[in-house]
């Protein structure tokens, strides 16, 4: 997926894509750098691009 199409997911939208996990734990994560890369916006909130976080989605699924 080209970056031009790509969405970019707000910390809501990746909460509700895993199901359950807590915004603590979703920042724990990336504090210990388990969790896909994003950008920080200059208000201080996170986007994620969708295909990086399909593609740490299939990391997961392939660690496990």
């Amino acid at each position: 997926m080209s970056k031009s199409r790509d969405q970019l997911m707000t910390v809501p939208e990746i909460l509700d894509e895993l199901g359950g996990v807590s915004r603590r734990t979703f920042y724990r994560w990336r504090e210990i750098g388990h969790a896909p890369q994003g950008l920080k916006l200059p208000n201080g909130e996170i986007r994620i691009w969708r295909s990086e976080f399909t593609a740490w989605l299939e990391t997961l699924r392939e660690a496990a």
